[in-house]
């Protein structure tokens, strides 16, 4: 923040703290994945996928995690490791936060269908219930999306005066 700037709002700078929590919160989960070989290598993203198919996945999701998913684990385990560090990166650096929130959105949702299936004659409640473990991420990224929340708390306005040109903040 430059000091001819006015002090940000604390709705704001409390959107910013959210914005660095979850950040954080995927530059853990990325790390293990990407930094270890359990999860893309060792077979613990396929492990995953196949405890999805019996335990909880929509029942339309279960042909794409079968025909598609676990036939390119590997390689998928490696863009799932990838992609929660880079959205852990840009989230909390603040770079780029509205396209990681975007990747972020789809990535919940993904796993929200794979994961979160309460049963074909739940109560439309539990639909929610069984959901919150990816839908209150999916509610972050989606009001990153829409939002800014790069304008407070970013390395965005540093290295643009060290880089000397723009530098895209979200």
């Amino acid at each position: 923040m430059t000091t001819d700037s006015p002090r940000p709002e604390r709705n704001t700078r409390a959107v910013a703290y959210l914005r660095i929590a979850v950040g954080v919160l995927f530059l853990f989960f990325g790390e293990y994945k990407v930094f270890g070989t359990e999860f893309t290598l060792g077979g613990g993203f396929q492990r995953w996928i196949n405890g999805f198919i019996t335990d909880g996945a929509y029942p339309f999701m279960v042909p794409v995690l079968r025909g598609f998913v676990l036939p390119h684990g590997t390689a998928i385990a490696s863009l799932v490791a990838y992609g929660e560090l880079a959205i852990g990166i840009a989230l909390t650096l603040g770079l780029l936060v509205r396209a990681a929130s975007v990747c972020g959105l789809v990535y919940m949702l993904a796993l929200l269908f794979s994961a979160n299936y309460p049963g074909a004659n739940a109560p439309p409640w539990q639909y929610l219930g069984a959901a919150l473990d990816h839908l209150v991420l999916a509610l972050c990224f989606a009001a990153f999306t829409l939002g800014r929340p790069a304008e407070t708390l970013s390395v965005a306005p540093y290295l643009q005066r060290l880089l000397g040109r723009a530098v895209v903040g979200h």
